[in-house]
């Protein structure tokens, strides 16, 4: 028997054009998870509002993923990217007058209108990588697109490391390693702040012309026809959108893969946001904390094409249980022991996290119909939201600085570990589920 092709040839331009948007937003999302730090530290906040930041961030994604999702259904795969692109775009260029007002809030409305955008190319994207080919594959194939979202990760954390966190003044430290900028006066306060939001406004300014060069891109390479595999069907779809609502939610596999998509986004941006402040409670400033975040992607990278390969041997739902217990081992690491040790458990979650969101996605619309995939694929764009949800709740841990003598911020990782297991948990159970089906 031919095995299937994981990219049908017919599909590999479209493949190629859509698996760069996985870059696109991995940038957004990794630029941004240090900027908590630098945002707590340069306008005087507390953990829980600096993580507000968060808040905006994936409360973007619970607010349009729906709307998108509809917004696809209506119209076509290709319409849903550009007016993705173009939010994203807006959200960015937005920095510019955020840094001249100085506020707070809003950087945070920037970054929530930025990612409405990201919503539009999450709910369109991953779907579509689903239909480029044999539904034998699909899981593989998304996991492979999702390989290059590490890698504009990677290349947000590089910028915020290497460009952004090295070159605010507001992390400059006494000789004992201890920040001043608490102690300065309110004037030189005003310059510094007025020196740092540039410095952080404009990557996203650059970002957001990198983006429009890529819409124009694919509004001239992708043909439309090309781009809809099944968007006709989606209109057609029994009982409309109240029908396809109704096969979902009797859908156990796919409503529990939901909320195991909640509670692993949760754990992914608790793990990554507040590295630097573990670092920071081992005297280790912003811009060497962040070297740890870059650790902890480049295995996050690495784990995915490992986990890609090993799926043509190893069941995805077996896989995605190993690694959720892997990832629940090393939060233990990070919440028991206090030092580097604790760190490098900290650094060690991401290598198990890579295969978890590709994987809950893919095995949550394996049996969904055609018709029902847009919408089903929001629901779970939308389970984003658990980022922005679970970090703030972090963030109240960590400020209460120490709990039962332990590092608040090493306490804090209890939350991650929590998801984990239910992660863990879901894969158990669409195991049991297939093993049922085999049985009829």
């Amino acid at each position: 028997m031919k095995k299937a092709k994981l990219v049908e040839k017919r599909y590999l331009l479209t493949f190629v054009l859509v698996t760069t948007l996985f870059a696109l937003w991995g940038f957004a999302n990794d630029i941004t998870n240090p900027m908590v730090a630098a945002f707590q530290t340069l306008m005087e906040l507390s953990a829980a509002k600096a993580s507000m930041v968060q808040f905006a961030f994936y409360g973007g994604y619970a607010t349009m993923a729906v709307p998108a999702a509809l917004f696809i259904r209506r119209y076509s795969y290709k319409k849903g990217i550009l007016l993705g692109l173009a939010l994203y775009a807006v959200g960015a260029f937005l920095f510019i007058p955020a840094a001249a007002y100085q506020q707070f809030s809003f950087f945070c409305l920037s970054l929530y209108i930025l990612t409405f955008g990201l919503a539009f190319l999450e709910t369109t994207a991953n779907p579509y990588i689903l239909t480029l080919g044999d539904k034998e594959t699909a899981t593989r194939r998304l996991n492979l697109a999702q390989a290059f979202n590490p890698m504009g990760s990677l290349s947000g954390m590089a910028v915020a490391s290497l460009i952004v966190l090295p070159q605010l003044w507001s992390d400059r430290r006494d000789a004992a390693g201890q920040m001043v900028f608490s102690t300065l006066s309110e004037a030189e306060k005003a310059d510094i702040r007025l020196h740092d939001l540039a410095v952080i406004r404009d990557p996203y300014v650059a970002i957001g012309l990198l983006v429009v060069v890529v819409m124009v891109v694919i509004a001239i390479f992708i043909k439309e026809h090309d781009n809809q595999p099944h968007t006709a069907d989606a209109r057609k779809a029994s009982g409309g959108t109240q029908g396809t609502l109704s096969r979902l939610w009797h859908n156990s596999v796919y409503r529990e893969g939901v909320v195991a998509q909640m509670f692993y986004v949760a754990a992914q941006i608790m793990t990554w946001t507040f590295i630097i402040q573990y670092a920071d409670n081992l005297g280790i400033n912003k811009a060497t904390a962040q070297m740890y975040n870059i650790v902890a992607m480049s295995l996050f990278l690495c784990s995915r094409f490992i986990s890609t390969f090993l799926m043509k041997y190893v069941n995805s739902r077996t896989l995605l249980t190993v690694f959720a217990i892997g990832a629940a081992l090393c939060s233990l690491g990070a919440i028991a022991i206090v030092g580097m040790c604790g760190l490098y458990c900290l650094v060690g979650i991401s290598f198990f996290m890579s295969l978890m969101f590709p994987t809950i996605y893919g095995i949550a619309l394996e049996n969904v119909s055609h018709e029902d995939t847009s919408l089903g694929a929001a629901f779970l764009v939308m389970a984003i939201v658990g980022g922005a949800l679970m970090p703030p709740l972090q963030g109240l841990i960590i400020d209460q600085q120490t709990i039962l003598s332990h590092p608040a911020v090493n306490v804090s990782y209890v939350l991650p570990l929590l998801c984990f297991i239910i992660v863990g948990l879901y894969g158990v159970r669409a195991n049991r589920f297939l093993a049922g089906e085999k049985a009829k």
